[in-house]
């Protein structure tokens, strides 16, 4: 079965003084039985790691080292206390223009540090109303997700483009829709892809959380701006708990 997973990210928000959020989220949900993961800023990560909350990053370069001014290797992040790292956040392609093929090779760097990867997909407004959302999903899973991913080594976040931050939402059918074609996709691909974690993103908050979570294939989140302060993500990962 798929571990469930309340996962959130900081994006470029956080100061020393926010480790306080990762401690009370540890104090709440400390006999939780499911993973908590914060991928705060990377000048956060060592100060956050060892609180009890799983910590990783929100990306990371292909390459071990080298003259790469700015960027952060998979092996720097796994050495400042990460677990996880984050590839392929739509804001990384529509940013930075990066392609499917950086991704698969930033989430091959997360394997080869002992990380685990959690993989982006998901379509613009524009390719939603366009009906082409699944042949999307199809083109990111097959060219974002590395053939050596597995359940331990991979979570899959679904985060549709328009929904992030705007707090639109998509219909829990919607949703279902897509994770059960993601689901179906793995399976085809790897055989054993009913063991990977599918999480939803996009304006996930502790007032919808309960409704999605019930949803078929969804075993967690990708949470933005609602995991910024323990009151507004212990809800959300109380309402993953229960489902």
């Amino acid at each position: 079965m798929p571990r469930k997973l309340a996962a959130g990210n900081w994006k470029m928000n956080g100061l020393e003084q926010d480790v306080s959020v990762i401690k009370t989220l540890a104090e709440r949900h400390a006999q939780a039985g499911i993973d908590v993961l914060i991928c705060p800023p990377a000048t956060m990560i060592s100060a956050c790691a060892g609180h009890g909350i799983a910590v990783g990053g929100q990306d990371c370069h292909a390459a071990v080292s080298g003259a790469h001014t700015g960027d952060i290797s998979a092996e720097m992040l796994a050495d400042a206390g990460a677990t996880h790292v984050i590839t392929g956040h739509s804001e990384r392609r529509a940013d930075h223009g990066e392609t499917d093929a950086d991704i698969a090779a930033k989430s091959q760097a997360a394997y080869r540090a002992g990380l685990k990867a959690v993989i982006c997909i998901g379509e613009t407004l524009g390719q939603r109303e366009a009906g082409t959302t699944l042949e999307i999903i199809d083109g990111q899973l097959a060219g974002s997700v590395p053939d050596d991913a597995t359940a331990e080594n991979t979570v899959i976040a679904y985060e549709p483009v328009w929904a992030i931050g705007t707090g639109k939402v998509p219909t829990l059918e919607q949703i279902g829709e897509v994770h059960a074609h993601i689901r179906q996709s793995l399976v085809a691909r790897f055989g054993d892809g009913a063991g990977f974690t599918l999480l939803y993103g996009g304006s996930v908050k502790g007032s919808n959380a309960a409704e999605i979570f019930a949803v078929a294939e969804v075993n967690g989140a990708l949470v933005g701006g609602a995991s910024l302060t323990a009151d507004d993500f212990s809800p959300i990962v109380t309402a993953l708990e229960q489902a």
